[in-house]
This record gives structure tokens, sequence and C-alpha cells, in this order.
């Protein structure tokens, strides 16, 4: 059962007012509300304070009750709650409710949406949120697989969002072994909808993913400001050519990247090569997607080397899916041309290298930062190099 005195005037007041307090100190003082303890107050302060960033539509609507800290780190941010809503249409039901982000923005572009969670009382946290909202969702507080075998409703989607803790709260990702476990229960839901929607980690290995779940229709590799937040499986009854979409969101521009499976089967590079003016590095959702080959394709680009993941071309490339550098100069990767460069501050990638980031800052004493960027790699002929490079423009 809810707290509901969490929600009355004077707490949401402390509540606003201690956003940022210490968490632990808070628990060990006594609470100054009756009725309410320390670690309830903790609970709600936490999880506005991380609602600012990631939900503000949450945490600018007051009366808002957050659930505990684990539903709130698996929730979508609403920035990738709202591409996912532009896949689905119809009626939808969300098989793992959870904290509810997603069906929120689902009910926008659906008939309707049907939130199902077990646990009741987070149930009951989204259900009063919906309403503050006003957000027309059906909740059930259910085993949504049982609710489908005793309901017998058809759905035009169903989305699943499996839990990525074990029992001892550990991270996990392969799918076999969160709950519910798709790739076992597939057959199973087929008899209940035609299209199914699953999101899961971004460490998930794509390939392995596509032999597990064989209807897949669209992958959608979805990154906010060059991070991965989360892979999108959209599957078919009808198994069709699957199609990638590489999507990375950033304030001033989305950049979209889409190929087929059979086009990167086909996929050839012209060229190997460090000789070039500009240094081009495709962004995170690019790189997982394994498209750097059909992006230098799209741009008559070179590679480094096949597994470099880095692309040297002639021109500053406007519409480039990633990072653009120039390069001042391509030396040689050994301890006496490294030192004799007298770089003290640069910021390191690394591709197709031996050692670690932090082991070059380590042996060659360079400091985090600066105007200068590092590139170390292995060419196409074997030779370990050193790219350095700035940014276009100063």
């Amino acid at each position: 059962m809810l707290n509901y005195r969490i929600l009355y005037s004077d707490v949401q007041a402390f509540i606003q007012r201690n956003l940022k307090v210490n968490i632990p100190n808070l628990i060990l003082k006594k609470s100054p509300f009756e009725g309410i303890t320390s670690a309830e107050l903790a609970t709600q302060i936490e999880g506005k304070a991380r609602s600012r960033t990631k939900l503000p539509l949450w945490y600018a609507t007051e009366g808002i009750y957050y659930p505990a800290k684990l539903s709130l780190e698996q929730a979508s941010s609403e920035a990738t709650a709202c591409y996912k809503a532009s896949l689905v249409s119809g009626n939808l039901l969300d098989a793992t409710g959870g904290f509810g982000v997603d069906d929120y923005f689902f009910s926008q572009r659906c008939k309707s949406v049907t939130h199902c969670e077990l646990q009741k009382e987070l149930s009951e946290i989204v259900q009063h949120n919906f309403k503050l909202l006003q957000a027309k969702i059906h909740c059930v507080s259910e085993d949504s697989y049982k609710y489908l075998y005793d309901k017998g409703f058809f759905f035009d989607v169903i989305y699943l969002d499996p839990s990525r803790r074990d029992n001892q709260k550990r991270r996990i990702f392969l799918l076999e072994d969160c709950l519910p476990n798709v790739p076992d229960t597939l057959d199973f839901l087929w008899q209940y909808t035609d299209t199914l929607l699953i999101k899961t980690s971004p460490m998930l290995d794509i390939t392995q993913a596509l032999i597990q779940l064989p209807q897949t229709a669209q992958v959608h590799i979805v990154a906010v400001e060059n991070e991965v937040k989360e892979l999108l499986f959209l599957l078919k009854k009808e198994r069709t050519n699957t199609l990638v979409r590489m999507v990375n969101m950033c304030a001033y521009r989305s950049d979209i990247f889409s190929f087929y499976l059979s086009q990167k089967q086909k996929a050839v590079v012209g060229f190997y090569g460090t000789e070039g003016k500009y240094l081009y590095e495709p962004n995170a959702s690019i790189l997982k997607g394994g498209a750097t080959d059909l992006l230098a394709q799209e741009y008559g680009l070179m590679k480094v080397a096949p597994d470099s993941h880095l692309l040297i071309g002639e021109n500053y490339l406007l519409d480039f899916q990633g990072r653009i550098f120039r390069i001042k100069e391509k030396i040689p990767f050994s301890k006496t041309m490294v030192r004799q460069s007298a770089i003290s501050q640069a910021n390191i990638t690394i591709r197709n290298f031996p050692l670690s980031v932090e082991q070059i800052r380590k042996q060659f004493h360079i400091k985090e930062g600066g105007n200068l960027y590092l590139f170390f790699t292995t060419t196409s002929e074997a030779e370990r190099i050193v790219i350095i490079c700035e940014k276009p423009f100063g």
C-alpha cells in the first residue's frame, strides 16, 4: 500500500527543498513527519532528483509518487520512450509494465494501452501517476502471461522490457537470463498478437539475439548523445528481411542510418589507408550496428583497417553521422616517437590497439583533455600508428 501522507503539501515541499541532500545522512536522521519514515522520504527525494533530466515531465508534475530506485533505473528516458512510441499503433499490452514511462508515450499514439505489472505497490504508484499525467491507460496488477491466458485478448502489439537483474540484484543482459525469458515463450506470445516489441540491454549481442528471435523484422539501436541506451527488436509473425536502424539523438539533431541485413552482407570497402585530410569516427549507434563499412561506402571514404572502425577522407562532410577531426600528423607508434611529440595533454581513443587508454596515459604521462585528439590504431599492414588530430574549426 502507498503511504499517501507523502503527498501532503508540506511533505512535498520538504522533498523539493532537499533534492541535493546527502541521502545516507538523511536516512540516519529521524523523519520530521509522523507516519513517514526517513527511508520513504529518501526514496521520494532520490526519485525526483533522478527524474529531473531523465523524466522532465514527471519532475515538473506535482504529486508524482516515485518507486524504489531499481524501478526508476530500468525505466526508459522520455527521449527513448518517445522514439519507441513511433514504432507502434493500435491496441497495446505492456507485459512488463514497470514505472510506465513507455506506456505514457504509447498512449499518445495507440488506440488503447494496458499496463500489466506483477508488483501491486508499483502498479498502484503507476495508476496514481497516470491520473496526474492525464493518461488513459488501463492498469492490471497481475502476471501478464496469466492475464493473457485467462482473458484470451488479442493485441495489435505486445511490448516487453524483461527484468535485467538476477535474484542477487546483479545486472544481467542475456535474453535467456532475463525475466520473462522471451525466446522460450515466443510460441505462447504469438497466440495473442502479430507484433512484438522487445527492449533489451545495449550490451546484448545483436547477432546472437537475431538467432534467438528469428522473426525480427526491425532492429533499432537507440543512442542519446552518442551513448547507446537500448536495443529494440520489432518482431512480426510473418518473417521478413530484417531492417537495422541506428539512431543517435542529440540536442541539435538526430542522425538516422538504416540498412537491411542483406545489404550488409554485400558491403565492400574499396580502399584501406591513412592518407587524407580528415578522420571520421562513426557515432556509437553505427558502431553497435556494425555499419562502418556501409557508412564508408555511403560517403566514399577509406577505412584505416578492416577492424579499426575509423575512416579517412579529403572533405569535411557536414552530414556525417559521427565526429570529424582534422588530421595534423601521423606518427609510428613507439616510445621514442610518442615522447618526441611532446604532448602532455590530449583526448585519447583506441581502435584495434593492444594498449588501453589508461596504460597509454600512464606510459607517456599524457593528461586528459585539451585541444588535441590522439587515435591509437593499427593499419591494414599491421603497423601501429598514432593519428594526431584537432577539431576541424579550432
